[in-house]
Parts: structure tokens; C-alpha cells; sequence
């Protein structure tokens, strides 16, 4: 992607099923550090603000920590708590020599060799990235079973109501941000769940007896059916108590993903298959999708299973994970993204006038490639159908055939991503300048004057890259013309569950509309829809009246002004842009319907009020998120 936006963090949970010592026989003392490492380092392309690993030890003695957490902000966090980790075991095997195979002595003198993982990789989406936001978090008490520990990739568009939720319960949160409520929240009921089991018990068996059984008996369950019962947003939550059981929760549209796998040694969970695949080898087909509205719960015991706790609504993943964010080595997002390439051939034919001959294509390093590839297989079509029509009509020569099926289309690596130049110089126009410089380009490939160029990216956010960067590097090639090809449709409308996409008026396909409106004399539009968007906050069920200024419009007039909004002023060939249509997003990627950025149809009643609320900030001229 050529415009830079922060994105959704990552989640990796580790579970051994067996006693400790059958891993340390088998595979080694450091078998659970190195699974989760790699399942951590094949998602680090989910956050590089930072890192966190926590470590449960079950059934530890009394006397002897049980817990154990790390987290990192330094510039390779994955490697950099992995090393502190592998330090410490290094320490141990050189003071315990043959002790180190031992499973109760390694518990007692090594932090992070416990039974129970969860590691967590963040993009500091909004707020102050320090130390103190990065994942996991700890809830801590003197009870093993009240303590809590939480990493999750979610955001939620109720923070107020959820934060005023814990003061009617008498708590006082130190701040109003959703992943202390949400851990709170959460808290609070574990608590609650904890104190029933004790009076349940507490006339039968002594305190010391109550405490096994409460930890064997938690009812998990139960306890996120209450406290997920107000959430709004999209969310993947991992929670592990200080007794050993945990649970995996997903959000009822199912937006934020999810997998898992298990067998007889260990339960894993992560936000991409590919890391378990990696870490596990295992086939595709063993790897599970959390449900939506469930949870996986891990018991104490080493049970799992998936529990309904909320209500499923209609399934939305998101399908931005697939266009761009989540590794392109799975399998099934591998391919969706060659069909979105090859779905936007009708379009890009038409926009070079279906001049093959002197066409160069191209994509926008790295993740566009892809797509690319796509591009070039519906090309190759298109060519063989032609191909095969004058073969059959006019049966060529021996010379013109062999000319006709030696024709191929132009493919060159037009464009290269260089190392990012720091922003020293403090100046607009000098930062631009440095901005220009991101991107490298090949020479001499371009035919001056006669040559169109088609480069494809996966999606265009802002603009301002193509504007500042990229269109005027492409443009010292002389070709006639540019056509800049983006495999996701036109981003219209901000995110609310995990993407750093809030401000409306950042979107180049709503500057663009902006421009339309002004230039049709219906500005009186902008204040109707103000108006509603003002008097929807406290609708029971918002509607996103923004979609009504996009309404006067044609998908293709907001494509062009586009294409005149991100031409530099000096530039010398015709610029057009080409967007993916939605109906061909749903095409190419038919199990991740979730397109609310394009087509501002949300999956929660949140998200609708966010729509609005960055309307009435874009009008108020207010640079702040919408929620």
C-alpha cells in the first residue's frame, strides 16, 4: 500500500495439554518458546509499536511466582523479548545443569516455563504509544484464580458507555480507553464468579480446599456472556486467570479474525493461519475459524471447546484483512488477491483503449504484487481470446501467425520502494521533496511520448503519496499517460475496529465528493446531512446519512475527480485512476463480506454513529477520531 495507515494488533496463545515434563522428553525444555516465537515473529507484519508475552505456570507451589510477563518497544520487539527470555534460560541451564530437564525445579527458578502462553504484537492505532499501552495486560490478587491476564486486537465504539458502566458498579477506572474497560469489565465478573463459588462452598470445605475447587469449576463461560453483553466494536480478546484456564473471544459479526488448532499435545490460537501453519506444519484443513459471538475456552484441565457468549449477527470479517493486511502466504487469501487483479482487467483495458502494444505494467511495491499477478493472468486471457477470434476469422499467414502468438503484454519492475528518508528538514516543501524520494523507479523502459502506463496497488487511502511521490516519479518516464489501478474500491468511510482510519476528511474519495458537491452549487446538502447526523447520536438505530452526499454521485465521476485531485499541477501525461467496484470485491473474496470502509453499511450500531460523528467533526473542523 502506497499511503501508510496503521492497522489491526496480533494474538498468539500456546497451550500444553500434557504434564511439562512429556515436552521437556520429547522436544527439549524450550519447546513452548520456540512455538510461540515463531507463531509472534509470522505476525509481526500485525505490530511493530511493540510487543508482549505472558507466561502462566500451573498449579505452582505457594512461595513461587506463577506469572511471568514481558514487553518490549524497541525497534525489533519479537526478537528483543525473545532474546531476554532465552537469557534467562540460559542462565538457569548453566546454574541447574542436570536440573534443567527437570520439570519442577525449571518451574520453580525459570520465569516463562509454564504450561500457558499469550503473546501479543500492537500498532498503536490512536492514544500515546508507551510501554504502558502495549499488551498484555495484568489484573492481579492475591487469589490465583482472580488474576487476569488480557491481549486483544479490538477496538470499541462505546467506550463512554462502558466506562460509565464500571462507575455504576462502584469501580474506578484509571482511564477511559477500552482496553482498560474492557479488561475491567471482564475483572469485575470474574470476581463476581469467584465469590459465588466461595459461598457456594464455604460451609462444606476449608478455604484451602475452596480455592482448587473454585479453579476447577470457574464457569468462563458464563462469566463473558456477562460482561460482553455491552461491547460494540470489532474484537479478538485473550484472557488467561492466574489458575490456568483461558479463553479466546471473538466479536459477534466476526470482524476481527480468529483461528485455532488442536490436538492432544496443545491448543494454539493466532490472528493469521499462516503462523500456525509455520509453527505447527500442519495441513490448512486442521486450522479452525473461532465462530463468531463464541469463545474457546481452555479449561484448568486442559479441555477446550467453543461456547456461544453473545449473539451472532451477520457475518462482516473484514475484508481488508484480505485485500491487504493479514500474509499473503495463505492460501485462500493468495488467490483472492490474484482474482482481484484479474476482475479489474474490463476496466483497465477500457482505460488504455485496448492499446496492449504500447502498454507497461506495473504494480506499487510490495503487497500490490499479488494482485498484480492477477492483473497479468486476465490480461493473458483477454490476449488468447483475441488471439484465437483472428485466427479463426481471418487465418493468418505462417509470418502474421508467428507474430500474432508471439505477442506478449509488457511487464516491467517499474517501481521500487527504497529505504524510508528521515524527516530532519521541519519545512512542507522540503519534506515533500524527501516524501518524493521513497520510491525509486527504473529508466529507459518507457517509450517517451507514446507509451501508457498501468501500475496497480492494493488501495488508495489519502492520496497523498501518488500526489507527492509516486505520479511525479512515474511522470519523468514521459509516458502519454498513467493509469493507477487500485485492487480494493474507493475507502469512503472511517474504521472503527481496529484500523487507523477516522478522520473523514483524510479520505480522498470523500475530498473528492466534497469537490463535486461545491462545484454543483448543493453545499445546502452539507449542513441537511449535518443536521441528521447531529440528532442521530441518540437514535436507537443510527442510520449513516453520509452515504447521501455520496448518492448524487456515480462511482466513476468520484474516480475522476480522483484522478484530478492527485495530479501534481506540473505534471506532463493525463493521469486516470481505477477503482475495484464492490460487487467485484465480494466476488473475489465471497466469505469476508465486510466492506463498510467502501460502502458505509456497518456491522454495528457503533459503527453507523462513528460515520456521523466524523461527519459533524469533518464540518466543525475538529482533527480528532470519531470515537
Amino acid at each position: 500500500m502506497s499511503d501508510s495507515i496503521l492497522h489491526e494488533c496480533g494474538i498468539a496463545l500456546v497451550r500444553l495439554r500434557k504434564p511439562l515434563s512429556y515436552y521437556i522428553e520429547k522436544y527439549g525444555s524450550t519447546y513452548a518458546m520456540n512455538k510461540m516465537y515463531i507463531l509472534m515473529e509470522k505476525q509481526h507484519n500485525r505490530g511493530q509499536d511493540g510487543a508482549g508475552i505472558a507466561n502462566i505456570k500451573i498449579d505452582q507451589k505457594p512461595g513461587f511466582r506463577y506469572i511471568s510477563r514481558y514487553r518490549s518497544m524497541k525497534p525489533q520487539p519479537v526478537a528483543h523479548l525473545f532474546k531476554k527470555i532465552g537469557k534467562r534460560y540460559k542462565e538457569a541451564q548453566k546454574a541447574g545443569k542436570d536440573k534443567f530437564k527437570d520439570e519442577n525445579w525449571l518451574k520453580e527458578h525459570v520465569p516463562f516455563s509454564g504450561e500457558l502462553w499469550l503473546g501479543h504484537l500492537r500498532y498503536g492505532t490512536h492514544g500515546f504509544n508507551s510501554i504502558e499501552n502495549v499488551h498484555p495486560f495484568l489484573r492481579q490478587n492475591n487469589w490465583r484464580s482472580r488474576n487476569l491476564v488480557m491481549a486483544g486486537n479490538f477496538n470499541m465504539t462505546n467506550v463512554d458507555e462502558l466506562f460509565n458502566i464500571l462507575v455504576e458498579l462502584g469501580q474506578h477506572p484509571k482511564e477511559k480507553v477500552d482496553t482498560v474497560t474492557v479488561m475491567e469489565k471482564i475483572g469485575h465478573f470474574l470476581d463476581e464468579e469467584v465469590q459465588a463459588q466461595f459461598e457456594k462452598y464455604k460451609d462444606q470445605y476449608s478455604n484451602l480446599e475452596i480455592s482448587d475447587i473454585i479453579e476447577n469449576e470457574i464457569n468462563l463461560q458464563r462469566i463473558l456472556k456477562r460482561a460482553c453483553k455491552d461491547f460494540d466494536g470489532g474484537y479478538t480478546m485473550a484472557g488467561l486467570t492466574g489458575s490456568g484456564s483461558a479463553f479466546v473471544v471473538r466479536d459477534p459479526a466476526g470482524i476481527r479474525p480468529a483461528y485455532f488448532y488442536a490436538d492432544d499435545e496443545v491448543v494454539v490460537v493466532a490472528s493469521e493461519k499462516p503462523a500456525i501453519k509455520a509453527a505447527f506444519n500442519i495441513n490448512y484443513n486442521q486450522i479452525k475459524e473461532i465462530e463468531p459471538g463464541h469463545a474457546l475456552i481452555i479449561t484448568k484441565s486442559g479441555e477446550y471447546g467453543q461456547h456461544s457468549v453473545i449473539p451472532k449477527l451477520e457475518k462482516k470479517s473484514c475484508s481488508f484483512e484480505r485485500v491487504y493486511f493479514s500474509r499473503g502466504t495463505d492460501p485462500e487469501i493468495y488467490r483472492e488477491r490474484k482474482q482481484l487483479g484479474k476482475l479489474l482487467v474490463p476496466q483497465i483495458l477500457k482505460a488504455i483503449n485496448f492499446d496492449l502494444k504500447n502498454t507497461v505494467f506495473s504494480y506499487i511495491p510490495n503487497t500490490a504484487e499479488t494482485a498484480f499477478l492477477g492483473m497479468m493472468a486476465g490480461i493473458e486471457d483477454y490476449l488468447i481470446s483475441i488471439q484465437k477470434d483472428i485466427i479463426i476469422d481471418k487465418k493468418p499467414s505462417a509470418d502474421s501467425l508467428e507474430d500474432l502468438l508471439s505477442f506478449r503484454p509488457r511487464i516491467e519492475k517499474i517501481v521500487i520502494k527504497d529505504a524510508k528518508l528521515r524527516t530532519f528538514i521541519t519545512d512542507d516543501d522540503h519534506r515533500d521533496e524527501l516524501v518524493a524520494h521513497v520510491y525509486d523507479t527504473t529508466y529507459e523502459v518507457v517509450n517517451k511520448g507514446k507509451d501508457t502506463l498501468v501500475v496497480i496497488d492494493d488501495s488508495i487511502v489519502r492520496g497523498t503519496t501518488l500526489e507527492k511521490s509516486i505520479l511525479k516519479m512515474l511522470d519523468r518516464l514521459s509516458p502519454k499517460k498513467i493509469v493507477v489501478v487500485s485492487s480494493a474500491p474507493q475507502i469512503r468511510f472511517p474504521d472503527c475496529y481496529g484500523i487507523d482510519m477516522s478522520r473523514m476528511g483524510d479520505f480522498v474519495a470523500f475530498r473528492a465528493m466534497i469537490q463535486l458537491i461545491k462545484e454543483q452549487g448543493k453545499e445546502y446538502l452539507l449542513g441537511e446531512v449535518y443536521e441528521k447526523c447531529l440528532q442521530s447520536e441518540n437514535e436507537k438505530n443510527p442510520v449513516n446519512y453520509v452515504k447521501e452526499l455520496y448518492d448524487q454521485f456515480t462511482y466513476d465521476e468520484i474516480s475522476d475527480k480522483i484522478s484530478e485531485i492527485v495530479k501534481p499541477s506540473d505534471m506532463k501525461a493525463e493521469v486516470k485512476v481505477v477503482f475495484q467496484h464492490i460487487d467485484n470485491l465480494h466476488k473475489a473474496i465471497p466469505n469476508h463480506s465486510g466492506d463498510w470502509y467502501f460502502s458505509g453499511d456497518f456491522p454495528t450500531k457503533g459503527g453507523q454513529r462513528v460515520s456521523n460523528r466524523a461527519f459533524v467533526n469533518y464540518m466543525e473542523g475538529k482533527l480528532v477520531r470519531a470515537y
